[in-house]
């Protein structure tokens, strides 16, 4: 990458502006995925840290200080240890495995609601009907992957896959800053 480049995606970073999260991801994302990958040995876990990444990038972009690191190196961190903590949290899940029978906490209500999606449920007719499900469990029912996964009656790495692919196809329509917020609306 060059270092204009790196510059370039250093200030919009500072500005909070949005084009930096799409930079990060088509010049990082591969690497960084490689990167969770290394540590977690699991493709669905990898996906997973990658996109809790670029979350906690975005939340900490006013911390990053050049002077300190070069901004690879920064990313580097956030996703590395990012995917040890997830490493952890499923180690100690599978320990303990907690069942919840009934879960209202993702469910999303009028209040929650976010102009700049109102239109997502229209996109999601252009894309394939496995995908859509997906989507639709995931963003508008409120389900966890776990809760599309027992309802829908689909292995939780099949959810997993068709939520990547749907919000690639999701990127298409909106662009990678709009679908990121988008996870960020969901998580936050």
């Amino acid at each position: 990458m060059s270092t204009l480049l790196e510059k370039h995606i250093v200030e919009l970073l500072q500005e909070r502006d949005e084009k930096a999260i799409s930079l990060l991801y088509d010049n990082y994302a591969d690497t960084l995925y490689g990167v969770a990958y290394k540590v977690v040995k699991d493709e669905d876990l990898a996906q997973d840290v990658v996109q809790e990444s670029f979350v906690k990038i975005w939340k900490k972009s006013d911390s990053y200080d050049e002077s300190k690191a070069k901004l690879f190196t920064w990313l580097f961190r956030i996703t590395r240890n990012t995917a040890i903590d997830k490493l952890r949290s499923v180690n100690t899940k599978s320990d303990k495995e907690i069942q919840i029978d009934v879960s209202d906490v993702y469910n999303l209500g009028v209040n929650t609601t976010r102009p700049e999606f109102m239109d997502v449920k229209e996109h999601l007719d252009k894309i394939e009907l496995k995908y859509k499900v997906v989507l639709d469990a995931l963003f508008f029912e409120g389900m966890t992957q776990q809760e599309a996964s027992e309802e829908l009656d689909i292995p939780l790495g099949t959810i997993k896959s068709r939520l990547k692919i749907g919000l690639r196809e999701l990127r298409k329509i909106y662009g990678t800053s709009m679908v990121l917020i988008m996870i960020v609306s969901l998580i936050s």
